[in-house]
């Protein structure tokens, strides 16, 4: 599977009630993040499948994201290919922020430049 070819959906798009796995390092977590995401660091995916099953449940989507989408895409690509219905999160928290989607941490709970995400 080619990223051209990899399910995607518009971080406004995703639903409220969405199951998110977040990617970004510790830090960028820390500096502001969703609310009820699931936080897997993308070189620990792999290592904590099993962790993400269990959280995620059968037959429910796995939205991926990161900051900006290219760690998500890879993650994503994985976790397809291990069977589960998992979408990237275009634009990732840089996108999420931009769409006014609520987030939590951070100063103020918001993604802007003044930290890293």
């Amino acid at each position: 599977m080619h990223f051209a070819q990899l399910p995607q959906v518009e971080a406004a798009a995703v639903p409220a009630d969405g199951f998110l796995l977040d990617v970004r390092e510790e830090d960028e977590w820390a500096a502001g993040h969703v609310e009820g995401a699931l936080h897997i660091p993308m070189g620990q995916v792999v290592a904590r499948f099993g962790e993400l099953t269990e959280s995620v449940g059968e037959g429910h989507r796995v939205h991926v994201m990161c900051r900006v989408g290219g760690r998500s895409a890879q993650v994503t690509q994985y976790l397809v290919a291990q069977g589960l219905d998992a979408v990237n999160v275009d634009g990732g928290m840089l996108a999420w922020e931009a769409a006014g989607r609520p987030m939590v941490g951070g100063r103020e709970g918001t993604a802007d430049g003044a930290f890293v995400l």
